[in-house]
């Protein structure tokens, strides 16, 4: 199958067109093999190249792909280096962000939710942050240990203490969105990453915070679209998880 292809049928899956992101969306690098294995993972750093290489996939499917905004251009240094080895292994990268994060079936804040056992929802139309009224209180210990145990590492868990019910979450790099979280009437807000300032926001807007990991928080849309086009149009697809403690 042609690299285009799966775009033109990813693009349409995810509407991706719809989104104003910080990078393009789509066929970032198009090495010209016809595709019959899948490699699956979150970034395109040249170790999961190696790892493509290895497997001997001829399309690289990832959630961080390359030419964001504000980079510079030229394909030299870093950049040049896993381009080249891209092109000389005929290994084509298929790149979604923001269409990945938002997808109400193979996104990551779906995935995360179903993880956790969440039949949450996008708050609001459009929007990348989730939440679920649970039916009973949970404690935070609880829902630190759940978040453990789905993500195979212990959160970072911020101003907590008191019974949570109503938990908000996006992943990545979303701590910006704790005062969402909170102006909504959340009790818990769980993203990927956290910065200095998470913590004096998370006391003074009384929301408890849980910083999962960025990696981590971000395995669920590339392995379930990988899994999507597998059995769609017969192809082979592995996911390798380059470990990562961000």
């Amino acid at each position: 199958m042609k690299p285009e292809e799966l775009e033109g049928y990813c693009n349409e899956r995810l509407d991706a067109g719809t989104f104003d992101d910080y990078c393009p969306n789509g066929l970032q690098v198009d090495a010209g093999e016809r595709v019959s294995h899948i490699v699956s993972g979150v970034t395109a750093s040249l170790a999961l190249i190696e790892a493509a290489v290895e497997a001997g996939a001829e399309l690289l499917l990832v959630h961080h792909g390359y030419f964001w905004k504000g980079e510079p251009a030229p394909l030299r240094g870093m950049k040049g280096r896993r381009v080249r080895r891209l092109m000389q292994s005929g290994i084509s990268l298929l790149a979604y962000h923001l269409p990945l994060d938002a997808h109400p079936e193979l996104g990551n804040n779906a995935g995360l939710g179903r993880a956790l056992g969440f039949a949450g929802a996008p708050i609001a139309d459009q929007s990348l942050l989730w939440g679920v009224d649970l039916d009973r209180p949970v404690g935070s210990e609880h829902l630190a240990a759940s978040i453990e145990q789905s993500l195979g590492r212990a959160p970072l868990v911020m101003h907590a203490g008191r019974p949570l019910q109503r938990i908000a979450w996006c992943t990545g790099a979303a701590q910006g969105y704790i005062a969402q979280a909170a102006d909504a009437g959340y009790d818990a807000f769980i993203s990927g990453e956290v910065s200095e300032q998470t913590l004096h926001l998370a006391r003074e807007l009384d929301i408890a915070y849980f910083a999962a990991g960025h990696h981590a928080t971000e395995r669920f849309g590339v392995k379930s679209l990988g899994d999507e086009l597998a059995g769609k149009f017969a192809l082979a697809h592995t996911f390798i998880d380059i470990d990562n403690p961000v």
